[in-house]
This record gives structure tokens, sequence and C-alpha cells, in this order.
């Protein structure tokens, strides 16, 4: 019998004590601090932006006292008794504070996306190419219940009836900011095109790639995008008194209309999203799949993420009984203890402690890199146009 993984000791950077808003501690730290993180993924130490930030985090989230507190990069990469490096910072970190221990062919968990540009990406694939780094990438929504139940049911059917292969697919999303032309105080970098996160790679980012993931890749040939800045001047509102500090002029598109075909069935695709929120009593989110036998229609009523918010509910319409079917989803039991931004983070950690291969729960950073050249490709060819 094959013995179990040896734990992977893990490092948090960006487990900030007093961050406005905190993926770590509302999407990593939960599922690290539940009975399987603790013994899959021990956190041994923590990076922020000084020693006395790392050492007031270990504080406030009562990590164990042995916790070691790191303010440098390099310094936690040259930790012989860290395995695994979680970076949870702003994008346009992301390169610098894992950089070091990519060379050092450390075990690295990067949120998506990757990097600010396409060069740190680059940079990244060839620095692990070289040193033997595996590294994994947040786009954990791919395993999102919902996109699995999506998967299960194109390849298998329901109640022993298949749907036939995909001839269509339509996607129509809103979100990514609550409102059109008004984003909060802490978001206001989604504005800068330089910074690397905005609506764009981020809500946009995730959503595309999991549907990508269900339905396929894109022909490359195929694909014909459409980028547009609807609302360039953006205000900026102060969240403690709600009101508005300041206009900041965007350079980042606000509207994205894509239209292709998938590589595997030569069906077309087509897919828009738009920043903001959507005509009232819009879902945030109607995916539709349309195929010989029947349709499949995904709808996420509040939100882009399928795990957040009102449920995402899924129905097949069989196409010779003019019937429609609800399919179920759900949880499993130790994701449904978490809150529902940690479910897939931890599962898709799990995946990766266990040594499972890339694409079983986990998205290695050369698929990511994909995603992130054709998603780079649509804003290159938009700000070629814009000249």
């Amino acid at each position: 019998m094959a013995s179990a993984p040896t734990p992977l000791r893990t490092a948090l950077i960006g487990l900030s004590s007093s961050a406005t808003t905190s993926w770590a501690s509302a999407a990593h730290l939960p599922g690290l601090l539940s009975p399987t993180g603790r013994s899959k993924l021990p956190i041994t130490a923590l990076l922020n932006s000084s020693v006395s930030a790392a050492q007031s985090a270990i504080q406030v989230y009562k990590l164990a006292p042995d916790t070691k507190a790191y303010g440098s990069p390099e310094d936690l990469a040259n930790d012989p008794d860290v395995d695994l490096v979680i970076c949870n910072t702003r994008v346009d970190t992301h390169f610098a504070t894992i950089l070091p221990s990519v060379r050092k062919g450390k075990d690295v968990f990067v949120e998506w996306p990757i990097a600010a540009g396409p060069k740190e990406v680059e940079t990244l694939v060839r620095e692990a190419r070289e040193s033997g780094s595996r590294v994994a990438v947040g786009l954990q929504r791919r395993w999102a219940p919902p996109a699995v139940k999506l998967r299960e049911v194109i390849r298998d059917g329901l109640g022993g009836k298949t749907l036939g292969k995909i001839l269509s697919v339509d996607v129509r999303a809103f979100g990514g900011t609550i409102d059109r032309d008004v984003v909060p105080e802490g978001l206001a970098y989604f504005l800068d095109r330089k910074v690397g996160g905005n609506v764009v790679v981020i809500g946009n980012g995730h959503l595309l790639d999991t549907v990508l993931s269900v339905v396929g890749d894109l022909e490359s040939s195929s694909v014909h995008s459409q980028l547009q800045l609807q609302r360039p001047n953006v205000r900026v509102r102060d969240p403690s008194t709600n009101k508005i500090i300041k206009t900041i002029r965007s350079d980042v598109p606000d509207l994205i209309s894509l239209h292709g075909t998938l590589q595997s069935s030569s069906a077309t695709f087509s897919y828009l999203f738009r920043r903001g929120q959507p005509f009232p009593g819009t879902p945030a989110l109607t995916w539709t799949i349309n195929l010989e036998y029947g349709e499949i229609r995904l709808v996420s009523p509040s939100g882009l993420s399928l795990e957040l918010g009102e449920p995402a509910t899924i129905h097949v319409h069989w196409f010779d009984s003019n019937e429609v079917e609800e399919v179920k989803w759900e949880w499993d039991a130790e994701q449904a203890t978490l809150p529902p931004s940690a479910r897939n983070v931890i599962s898709t950690l799990v995946a990766f402690a266990d040594r499972k291969a890339p694409g079983d729960g986990w998205v290695s950073l050369e698929d990511a890199a994909n995603r992130a050249r054709l998603i780079e490709g649509f804003l290159a060819e938009w700000e070629k146009s814009q000249k």
C-alpha cells in the first residue's frame, strides 16, 4: 500500500492583519486551518511587507507561536523548512514575491492572475522549468461543483440518455464590480492597465477559464474579439463614508465580446461580458450549451463565481420530450463546513499537496500561462486598435 504524501510545510504571502480586503484570510486561511488543511498543509511561516507585519498577522489570526515571520521574499525562499509558498498579494507584486522561491525549486501556489504582464509570466515559466519548481495557479473554479457537474452531464448524459456532441455555446455575463461606473477605493487599481489586475483578467478571466474547461478550448485561428471601453471616467467611492472622493480615467475595457469555434467539435462559441450590474431581473450569468439531443442551461443569479451568492442552477431541456430536468449539484461534506470563498481553494490545495498530476484538481503554471496569453492577446489587439 502506498504511503500518504508527506505534508507540505506552508508559507502564506499576504495574510494581512490590517488590509481592507484579504483573499488570504477569507479564502485560504479557513481551509488551511481545517483538519485536512492542518494535516496536509501546516502553516509554518508568513511573509508580509515587513517582519513586524508578519508577526502582527501571526498574533491576530492566532497561528502557532513558532510560526516564522518574514519581510523578504529571499529570506523565505532560503528557509529549508518551507516546502510550499502560497501567494495572495495584489497581482503587481506576485512576480517579485514568488520568483526567489521558484528559483529555489520550491512548490508555489500563486493566485490568478499569474503576474502583472506577459514578460513576467514568461520569466516565471522559464525559471520553473529550469529549477523544477511545481507551480499551481489559482484557477480553482474549474473544480467548482457546478462546473464538475456540467462536465459529467456532457460526458455521461442523464438517466441513461446522452446529449450528443456540443453544437454551440452561448455565455452572457455581467459583473466584476457592483456598479458600471463606480468602484470602491480599494479596487481603484482595476482602472490602471499596467497593474495587471482588472475585470478583464480577474472576473472575466476566471469565468472564461471555467467555461473553456467545460466545453473545450477555442480554435485560435477562429477567434474574433471585440473589446470596448464604454465608461472611461469612473468614480471612486470611499466605503467608510459612501461618498465619491474622485474620478479616475480608466484605460481598461469594460465590455468583451468573443466569437469563435471550439477545437474539439467545431461548435460555435459566443461570449459577452460587461462590467457592472445587469438590467434588473437579469441573472449575472446565463450560460447555455446546445447539444444534439438537448440543451443545458446554467444560471447564476447573483454572481460570476458559481460558488458565491445565490447558488447557480442547472437545467437540461430534452428535445425529444420537450421536458426540462433540473440537475442537482452539491459540495462535499468537508467543503460545506467552510465559508463559500474557501471551498474551491482548499480542494485545489489538497490536490496539489497530494501530488496529483496537473489538471487533476489543480492548474499548472504552463496551462494557466496559455490562458493568460489568450486574454493578453485580446487586450493587445484592442490597444492596437486605439492607436
